[in-house]
């Protein structure tokens, strides 16, 4: 999935947020609902205006954010 078709960051919108497109409902509103433990069919009864993908394409942007802000181990000696 390629996350950059439905994420977009624009100045004007929730404050230069990033934001699912075509809304205004921001990636930490998401991810912080997903973080409480709510699934993905509670954000949608929530956010009527997203689809699946959208809570998907936020998932995958936070695990590449991830990926780029946590330096890998290196690997023991042998």
């Amino acid at each position: 999935m390629k996350y950059q078709d439905r994420i977009v960051r624009q100045a004007g919108v929730a404050g230069g947020e990033a934001v699912i497109k075509g809304t205004r409902v921001t990636l930490r509103t998401i991810l912080a609902s997903l973080a409480e433990g709510d699934s993905t069919q509670d954000i949608l009864q929530d956010f009527p205006t997203l689809a699946e993908a959208d809570i998907q394409a936020v998932i995958a942007f936070a695990a590449a954010s991830a990926e780029e802000d946590l330096p890998l181990q290196g690997l023991p000696q042998v």
